[in-house]
């Protein structure tokens, strides 16, 4: 069995997305989206003799082809070089949200070792990829935002043990107040205690390989026996939607084959669909969009901060919520696809929970 040894260094790019990075994968991946070694070049900042070089190198070491290309025609990945590029995406996106709780730690570490007083605000949060860019906003205005991502339910419990101040979570909209989706939250939520902030609104729904081979329609596809349905993990609030949907439209998780199969993120989840592992997978739409796959959507979901109602009073939670209703920040995320922020930085009582 081969054995290689990948380094990776942790980057912030040119959007300000964080990213794992590896030199072998940032060419691999240049060339799978721009066709062509020169702009491969010019993309990385590297020479063409140095691409070239390198990926002739990496070609010896593992003992197969990575790219073709003839002069005139585009360069495009081996069958094996598009499965190496997307293995190492799946992988990262797996990993990534353990990456960015680790940054937050340090970052927190870092702020609270040079001032004491510094203003940080500790969050347990389900994982969504405005979390990010609304801790860099807050980090521009002096506030730090401690971010540690786990399930809906786990972070809402963590901020019911005094763990965390702040708990992310979702549901979908449109749903009653009784509804079996709402019940684990609401055995949590206290409404003499508690109060909820919203975020955001998000789309939810099927992320499909590009120009959707199999044509999927709607969830009653995933009873085919020739589609192949990768899930998240229990406890989260995704896949309380997932089984929510499901049972409305009469489908059991016994037809659907996959069910089983859990991964922990939304970008988890599109990247074993842009893999070619799955046909399908559910999650955000802004998933999807990160890896130029299809999208049929279904479903709006809220997502809440919640919080012990005495924390609004705060001068943390307070420049949060100020931050959440501002322009500046309203602009930032309707410009990311499939997130609405009308209503964010709205307070409102646990009784208005999930409409």
């Amino acid at each position: 069995m081969l054995h290689i040894k990948l380094d990776y260094t942790f980057t912030e790019s040119h959007d300000k997305k964080r990213q794992l990075e590896n030199p072998l994968f940032v060419l691999l991946e240049a060339i799978h989206s721009t066709g062509s070694i020169s702009k491969t070049a010019a993309e990385t900042g590297f020479s063409y003799r140095h691409v070239w070089g390198a990926l002739k190198r990496w070609e010896t070491k593992l003992g197969a082809e990575l790219i073709v290309w003839k002069k005139g025609e585009r360069a495009r990945l081996t069958p094996f070089g598009e499965k190496l590029l997307f293995a190492e995406q799946r992988a990262k996106a797996r990993v990534l949200p353990q990456v960015d709780s680790l940054v937050s730690e340090m970052e927190r570490e870092f702020a609270l070792a040079f001032d004491e007083n510094a203003h940080v605000l500790s969050v347990s949060a389900s994982h969504d990829l405005a979390l990010n860019r609304l801790k860099d906003v807050l980090s521009s205005q002096g506030l730090h935002l401690n971010l540690r991502f786990q399930g809906s339910l786990t972070s809402l419990a963590a901020m019911t043990r005094g763990e965390c101040t702040l708990a992310g979570l979702h549901v979908m909209l449109g749903g009653n107040a009784g509804s079996k989706e709402l019940q684990p939250f609401k055995k949590l939520l206290k409404p003499e205690t508690h109060s909820l902030i919203r975020f955001l609104v998000r789309t939810q729904g099927l992320m499909l390989k590009p120009n959707n081979p199999k044509r999927i329609q709607g969830l009653n596809d995933l009873k085919r026996a020739d589609i192949r349905f990768v899930n998240r993990e229990k406890g989260s609030g995704t896949r309380i939607a997932v089984e929510h949907l499901l049972s409305k439209a009469g489908i059991t998780p016994a037809l659907v084959n996959g069910f089983e199969v859990e991964e922990t993120t939304h970008l988890a989840v599109a990247a074993a669909v842009a893999c070619g592992q799955f046909d399908v997978g559910f999650g955000i739409e802004a998933a999807a969009a990160h890896f130029n796959l299809g999208f049929i959507p279904l479903a709006q979901e809220q997502y809440y901060f919640a919080c012990q109602t005495e924390a609004l009073q705060e001068p943390a939670v307070k420049k949060l919520v100020k931050t959440l209703r501002s322009k500046p920040w309203r602009a930032i995320l309707n410009d990311m696809p499939g997130y609405d922020a009308t209503s964010a930085g709205q307070v409102i009582p646990v009784s208005k929970f999930g409409q």
